[in-house]
């Protein structure tokens, strides 16, 4: 992905597992995002509430809780309701994809996961297409288009 500074976005990531937490801001922030890190709800609540997010990846469980009922109730705050999100997990269980993507998840990647995958699927979750009409509707009239 090529990105410069003005098109950095800010991306919250939400998993107990600090290893994985770890890994995944790495690998984004090596491609140029602003990574925030949440290991369990109430933090990711605050973060979500103080930042202008571009992306959530919330693991399946957070720290015992349902990360699904979390990323509902994040989607509740004010502005976040558009925000794609990446669901993460483990699990195994038969219809977890189709129960991810009724909690609002806009893709899901089973753990582990290869590095390249998940930028992939960050790059698409990014240029979603209101995604693209709100960086139009933020970007005023008077600023310049020259670069």
């Amino acid at each position: 992905m090529n990105m410069n500074q003005q098109d950095q976005s800010t991306i919250l990531i939400i998993d107990g597992d600090a290893l994985t937490l770890t890994a995944t801001a790495a690998a984004l922030h090596l491609c140029g995002h602003e990574c925030h890190c949440a290991r369990d709800s109430e933090a990711a609540l605050k973060a979500a509430r103080g930042l202008a997010l571009d992306l959530i990846i919330c693991d399946i469980h957070v720290d015992g809780e349902n990360g699904m009922e979390l990323i509902q109730e994040i989607k509740q705050e004010p502005g976040l309701s558009d925000v794609p999100v990446i669901f993460i997990s483990s699990s195994q269980m038969a219809d977890i994809v189709r129960r991810a993507h009724d909690a609002g998840g806009a893709y899901y990647l089973r753990k582990p996961f290869d590095p390249e995958v998940l930028l992939e699927i960050v790059d698409k979750a990014l240029w979603m297409p209101h995604l693209v009409s709100s960086r139009i509707r933020h970007t005023s009239p008077t600023q310049s288009v020259n670069a």
